[in-house]
Order: structure tokens, then C-alpha cells, then sequence
């Protein structure tokens, strides 16, 4: 299966195939994989996410499925790249890993079958879909601020074509330590489904990205922890969680809360006390 990363060499921003563990630039230039300075795979547009699909991530809400898809918008500012950090407001505390699996749009698609969707994919990447859930209280519905801050949009570490999504393994570690192990099997809607959905009513032009869903226990990492995503046959996209230099701004727009919605989708439980209690502040 072919592997294509975008990344920076000798100053510029240059397109590379994998050969091995080198990169090999149309050029012929050649860099080591450890050693490139990675880019995020492509440029797209948009980036739409699905909120919920793995069965195992609906079972540990305690909640049923809609019938169809509900989706989120991640602005393109929030994009990320394999060995990038992810940055932590400083004042927030919630802040959680999602693994999951990247469609990459190849052809324009609007008003297509599920059928036809295969032939408007380009390939596949690595995500993790960060949630900055100190701000779910006043951005749940939108999950803008939740799921949009800058550097939550990681994606790689390459583009990979000719890549069957069908029954593929997807496990985050956290510091070496497995958290989440799901499969692409889990999936309720499908990679051609999600992409036929969203294009009925949004054009989806190369390069734009729809994120699929991430299986449970996602939870809260730390300043310092290092946070991988590895698909099979995808690769593993790495990431380090820093603190931002500068704290949320307190005279303008909401502030991090911490109530029993904020902590319950933070922590993974008591789903049945979700909203009881009002923010701390």
C-alpha cells in the first residue's frame, strides 16, 4: 500500500513516498523516517467529525444511537502533525486523547451513493480527535471550543492509499500503556456511508478530511505524557502533551467549568448524574 507524507526539508514543504524507513522526495532527496520534520499529511478545507460510532464508545455513555450520524466541524487552524504538541490551555484540566481513523476525500463528491463513495477517497490517515472538555457546559451542541482549539487536529503520520477500512485494529497509548482497543468492525456507519451522508448536503473536495468515530475509554492526559494512536496498516501517529504559555482569557466568553457533564465525559462514568449538579467555577 502505498504511503505518502507531507514534510518540511531544507526550508520547504515537499511531498515524499515511503521506501522502507526513508522518505523519498520527487527530487530523489532522501530522509530517515525518525528523522523528518512531519507536516500534517494534506491541506484540507474542512474537517467534520462524527460524534459517536464505535458500539463499544455508545455502550460506555449508556446511551442508543440515533438512526443516522450526527457531526462537528473542526477548523482547519486546529490541524496538528505526527510528532507535533498538543497544547493545553493553561487553567484546563480536561483535556482527552480520541484515536480514530482519518478519510481523506481524492475526488470532489456531492450527492453520491455509499456505493460510489470508494471512488472520491483518496486514502486514509491516523487522528486523534482532542477534546478540550473544560468548555463542554456552553459548547456541547457545537463542540467548537471543545473539539477546535489550536493543535487538537493531529493528523498522520502519512496519507495511505489502497488501505480496506473493513475489520482493522485501532489502539492510544498513553505512555507506553494501552488505553483504548477497538476495531474499525465496531463502526456503525461505515468509511463509504459517512462520506455519501455529509456530501448530499456539502460538497467534499481533495484533501478534506471526515473523522470516524473513536471506540471507548477515552480519558484525560497531562503535560509531559506522550500520546500515540496506531491503526493497522495506517501507521502510529505520536504526540506530546504540553501546557500553553498563556492562560484563558477571563474578561471576554465563557470560562472552564467543572460540572458533572464536563467531569462524567472527562472520566468515562455516572453517566446517570450528567447535568445534575451545576458548574463549579
Amino acid at each position: 500500500m502505498p504511503e505518502y507524507r507531507r514534510i518540511l526539508l531544507d526550508g520547504a514543504v515537499v511531498e515524499t513516498v515511503r521506501d522502507g524507513e526513508e522518505l523519498v522526495a520527487g527530487d530523489g532527496r532522501r530522509v530517515a523516517v525518525a528523522d523528518a520534520h512531519h507536516l500534517p499529511p494534506v491541506v484540507p478545507s474542512k474537517v467534520i467529525a462524527v460524534h459517536l460510532n464505535h458500539r463499544s464508545r455508545v455502550e460506555e455513555f449508556r446511551i442508543g444511537l440515533p438512526d443516522t450520524p450526527t457531526y462537528f466541524h473542526k477548523p482547519t487552524s486546529s490541524l496538528n502533525s505526527h510528532g507535533g504538541a498538543i497544547v493545553r490551555p493553561e487553567g484546563c484540566k480536561w483535556l482527552n486523547y480520541e484515536g480514530e481513523v482519518a478519510i481523506v476525500i481524492g475526488r470532489t463528491a456531492r450527492n453520491i451513493s455509499p456505493e460510489e463513495a470508494g471512488d472520491h477517497i483518496a486514502g486514509y490517515t491516523v487522528a486523534n480527535d482532542y477534546g478540550l472538555h473544560d468548555f463542554r457546559d456552553t459548547d456541547a451542541g457545537s463542540m467548537l471550543r471543545v473539539k477546535g482549539a489550536d493543535t487538537l487536529c493531529p493528523l498522520g503520520p502519512g496519507l495511505v492509499t489502497d488501505w480496506d477500512f473493513r475489520g482493522k485494529k485501532l489502539r492510544t497509548y498513553v505512555n507506553g500503556e494501552v488505553v483504548q482497543d477497538g476495531s474499525t468492525g465496531e463502526m456503525t456507519w461505515d468509511m463509504h456511508y459517512l462520506v455519501a451522508d455529509i456530501a448530499r448536503t456539502i460538497t467534499l473536495y481533495p484533501g478534506d478530511v471526515l473523522l470516524s468515530g473513536t471506540p471507548a475509554n477515552s480519558r484525560p492526559v497531562q503535560p509531559g505524557d506522550v500520546v500515540e494512536v496506531e491503526v493497522e496498516g495506517l501507521g502510529r501517529l505520536t504526540n506530546h502533551i504540553v501546557t500553553g504559555p498563556t492562560a484563558i482569557r477571563t474578561d471576554v466568553g465563557a470560562q472552564p467549568t467543572e460540572s458533572e457533564e464536563v467531569l462524567s465525559t472527562a472520566l468515562g462514568g455516572d453517566w446517570e448524574f450528567r447535568g445534575i449538579r451545576p458548574p463549579k467555577r
